[in-house]
């Protein structure tokens, strides 16, 4: 069995859990998240702590099920958030409720559908703060928006994760 499926997670009191035959229903504050388990794999409750297991001696999915079992519940407890910054002369970002503008250099704004389930904000015009309550969401939206203007290796131009290090290269010598 899977060394990460034997730790057990912990369920705060907010969080309520369901399971009704391979679906598995989490809800808490912040929203609400469902999956659908594999066959091989039974997750139990015990108080407010669930427990992964397998029903055969070799399946890997019990690790990867724990592991997305724990962001969902993370989730709808907390929630899930991603910042972006814009680096460049000019660039800029404005959210509404539907879209998100980015001004990157284009001749043209590029104009982002925000995804079903999530919230953008720019607290200033060269950050983007994308918040959610499923994490696999949050991430491939942060993804996309990054995917419109990644950063050049030279100057460093483009948007970038707020944690991320830009390893500039040295420009061409004569």
């Amino acid at each position: 069995m899977s060394k990460v499926a034997n730790k057990p997670i912990e369920l705060s009191p907010d969080v309520k859990f369901n399971v009704n035959n391979n679906t598995i229903l989490i809800e808490g504050p912040k929203g609400k998240l469902e999956f659908v388990k594999p066959d091989d794999v039974s997750v139990e409750q015990s108080d407010n702590l669930l427990k992964v297991s397998t029903k055969s001696e070799c399946t890997a999915m019990s690790g990867t099920t724990r592991s997305l079992l724990s962001n969902m519940v993370t989730g709808v407890s907390k929630g899930w958030e991603k910042k972006l910054l814009l680096v460049g002369v000019g660039y800029r970002a404005k959210a509404d409720k539907l879209k998100l503008e980015l001004v990157v250099g284009y001749s043209h704004p590029v104009n982002f559908a925000i995804p079903e389930g999530l919230a953008i904000e720019t607290p200033s015009q060269t950050e983007i703060v994308i918040s959610g309550v499923d994490k696999q969401k949050v991430g491939q939206a942060a993804a996309d928006i990054r995917s419109v203007r990644p950063p050049e290796p030279y100057k460093g131009k483009g948007i970038k994760y707020a944690d991320e290090q830009i390893v500039k290269k040295e420009a061409k010598k004569k």
